[in-house]
């Protein structure tokens, strides 16, 4: 590159090369103060950071959060407000409870309420404490109400916990409750009162069982009485008299036995799906009353391990509960606190007593 000429009048031009080299000293440290600068500012700690943000940001004022989340200001703890405890309800203890209104049959009522599945089989349940209030169907009428507490189980029949039943052709509320006493084997049905729900035979055939299942008078024409009881259950001679058959007609009836009455009285008691019975009981064997002369069974055409327990005379299917005296016991004095207080948890799953306002589950 040719070299500039001085200009007239002007001072001679110094050598560009310290100049240049001032220059870009100088450039270089600016430039570098300002890449320490930015750097420096990006790094700054986390807290400064939040500081200097706080400090810029207007004033407080409302949170929109996302439903189900929680708000919180940095370092100001919130203290959640006290949730209100729920009334109990069925389902909280594992139970389920329905209200229904009687407009039909029974198991309509009950099917409407619960679902078909759990509703036929709840039925037949609770219509095991209804029969010993009334005639099913016949003293039920349009606008009776039902209340159920009642426990789903897999394989097994629904377990009724209570029932309440308001009928208007007696023009009162029945009511029982589920409860084991100290000293029985079973669970027992009983009122409010303490009494227990079903009458007992005066020389029945057990000493014990959990529940009545089927009786003459509940509609369903069953020639006898079924007895729940756990298979093994002692089985007691009703009266006097002579073992006449065994194990006829197996297939329906499992292992049985047939007893005569003695003294000309024509009476005969069937005693059907036993276990398994020893070969030492034959017919002709003669048994005194309350002797144990088999245990109970599920055998023959049987769904569960029950007892049928069957009277005749002559060739007439006839009543044990009429033949035979009947007691209803009370529970004793000193459960009778206890069982209080189950009748109080189950009074306060059920619901309202029916037709009071707010009451009741299921239908209103």
């Amino acid at each position: 590159m040719p070299t500039e000429m001085p200009t007239l009048g002007a001072q001679p031009k110094k050598s560009p090369v310290p100049g240049v080299v001032i220059t870009a000293l100088v450039v270089g440290a600016v430039a570098g103060g300002f890449y320490w600068w930015k750097n420096r500012a990006a790094e700054a700690p986390p807290a400064a950071a939040a500081v200097a943000a706080i400090a810029a940001a207007p004033a407080p004022g409302p949170v929109a959060v996302a439903e189900g989340t929680v708000a919180q200001a940095p370092s100001v703890p919130v203290a959640a407000p006290a949730e209100a405890k729920p009334a109990a309800k069925a389902e909280d203890s594992g139970l389920k409870s329905f209200r229904a209104e009687i407009h039909g049959p029974l198991e309509q009522a009950v099917v409407t309420a619960v679902g078909k599945g759990v509703g036929q089989p709840l039925t037949q349940v609770v219509n095991r404490s209804l029969v010993w209030w009334m005639k099913v169907p016949g003293d039920l009428l349009k606008g009776d109400e039902l209340q159920v507490v009642y426990e789903e189980r897999a394989n097994a029949e629904p377990l009724v916990h209570a029932v309440r039943f308001t009928s208007k052709k007696f023009g009162k509320t029945f009511e029982a409750y589920r409860f084991k006493a100290k000293d029985e084997v079973f669970p027992r049905f009983y009122e409010p009162s303490g009494d227990e729900l079903e009458q007992r035979l005066v020389d029945g055939p057990l000493d014990s069982w959990e529940q009545v299942t089927s009786l003459l008078k509940d509609g369903r024409k069953h020639k006898g009485v079924d007895f729940k009881t756990s298979v093994g259950s002692e089985v007691k001679a009703t009266f006097d008299g002579t073992i006449v058959s065994k194990n006829w007609n197996f297939r329906g009836n499992g292992n049985s036995l047939k007893v005569e009455e003695s003294g000309g009285k024509g009476r005969t008691a069937l005693f059907l799906h036993l276990s398994e019975l020893p070969k030492s009981v034959i017919a002709g064997q003669k048994v005194k009353k309350g002797e144990v002369i088999a245990r109970s069974g599920n055998s023959g055409h049987s769904f569960a391990p029950h007892l049928h327990y069957q009277l005749m005379q002559g060739e007439k299917v006839i009543d044990p509960f009429e033949s035979h005296k009947t007691i209803k016991k009370s529970i004793e004095p000193a459960e009778k606190v206890k069982l209080d207080a189950e009748v109080s948890r189950l009074k306060g799953l059920i619901g309202a007593v029916p037709g009071q306002i707010g009451g009741g589950f299921g239908r209103p």
